[in-house]
């Protein structure tokens, strides 16, 4: 397996770079934070008719550009470099990724060129309780109701961590049959956010660079054209997409952790303490030397689990692999991330965690980061199930 860029692959790197270095600054961040939508509508605009970024890996059949999941990764380890304020994440890593892997012909030709016109969705599947069974955000965490009534299914329960939810324009909802429980019973269903029934509201987070919402159904009926595959045969399918958004938040992880190294490492060469710069002092050294160990692990983890992504996406021998990977980058980068921010802060001292410095946004990012779709705890756990059924 060749990990090196084409020269196609770090064009749309350096691209994504010299793009965000100048839409997504500091300044850019706080503006947008404290807004209702939590981005910049004209930003959004620009990503999509400029950039065409989200379509990066939508099939051209569907009026994407046809890409792997090796450029969307190496995109992404970029947006978490400049902690991009956009529905870009839970349109193309959460949305984008259900209709692919569990979308009928139908309702990829809808909703996919919808997305590639510059439409916003998301996925929901957690309950109230995802995150509080010892960190778990399996099937088993999935409470929304789905019945059968004539043609129709009618949806009731709460869906809670909604990357986006209260402004998506586009709904992918997990739901499962009433008395079933774990992996039986679940199905997916894609519907236009405005559907009667369906109330999205905003979740207060300690990160306020990225919205979560809340999704209540109430008697919300959808047509049977609405349903994702086979009824109450959809969790293979949603297991698939988490894993691969589990993919993607790795990459966004990655890429703050070099950021909070980069600016750690600019702020100690600044600053001056017993006549000199501290970054000559050997303990400012060691931590530095540590951060950067663990990005280039981090970055490893993140390219291998991203071309694992890619032929899981193609049907190929290495799908199998997908849930390994995925667990492997995310439990180390959410470490890697936590553990850096707070050296970040530490290094910069008493003004690390002031409102005018950015390490305090990094931090924040990095424990919503590690707790969303599993922290290292709750994947390296997996990792240990995932080992000892293949044995």
């Amino acid at each position: 397996m060749d990990f090196t860029f084409t020269e196609e692959q770090q064009m749309i790197r350096d691209t994504a770079e010299s793009f965000l270095t100048e839409v997504s600054t500091s300044e850019a961040i706080r503006a947008v934070m404290v807004t209702d939508t939590g981005y910049d509508t004209d930003l959004w605009t620009r990503i999509c008719t400029d950039m065409y970024w989200q379509a990066i890996h939508i099939p051209e059949d569907f009026g994407g550009m046809g890409l792997g999941y090796v450029e969307l990764v190496a995109m992404l380890e970029q947006m978490g470099r400049f902690l991009l304020c956009s529905p870009f994440f839970s349109t193309v890593c959460l949305g984008s990724n259900a209709l692919i892997v569990a979308g009928t012909e139908e309702q990829k030709a809808e909703y996919l060129s919808q997305i590639c016109e510059g439409a916003t969705a998301t996925l929901g599947y957690t309950g109230p309780s995802a995150g509080q069974r010892s960190g778990q955000w399996g099937a088993e965490t999935i409470e929304a109701t789905a019945k059968r009534d004539g043609d129709n299914f009618v949806l009731n329960g709460t869906i809670r961590y909604v990357m986006d939810g209260a402004t998506s324009q586009i709904l992918v909802l997990a739901a499962r049959a009433e008395g079933t429980s774990g992996e039986e019973g679940v199905s997916l269903f894609v519907l236009p956010a405005d559907t009667a029934g369906v109330e999205a509201t905003w979740l207060p987070t300690m990160d306020q660079t990225r919205k979560q919402g809340e999704v209540v159904l109430t008697n919300a009926s959808v047509p049977a054209s609405a349903l994702m595959g086979e009824e109450g045969q959809a969790w293979p399918q949603l297991a698939k997409i988490i894993d691969l958004a589990t993919v993607a938040s790795a990459a966004e992880q990655m890429g703050g952790s070099q950021q909070l190294l980069d600016l750690t490492v600019e702020y100690t060469k600044e600053r001056v303490q017993f006549g000199r710069p501290i970054a000559g002092f050997q303990a400012i050294k060691h931590k530095a030397a540590d951060m950067m160990t663990s990005v280039e692990v981090a970055r490893s983890g993140v390219y291998y689990a991203a071309c694992v992504a890619q032929e899981a996406l193609e049907g190929g021998e290495m799908e199998s692999e997908l849930p390994e990977a995925a667990s492997i980058a995310k439990s180390y980068c959410s470490d890697t991330y936590f553990k850096n921010a707070g050296n970040s802060i530490q290094m910069h001292g008493g003004v690390g965690f002031t409102w005018e410095y950015d390490p305090h946004l990094y931090f924040k990012r990095a424990k919503s980061s590690e707790h969303f779709l599993g922290n290292g705890a709750y994947h390296r756990e997996r990792l240990a199930v995932l080992l000892l059924d293949g044995e």
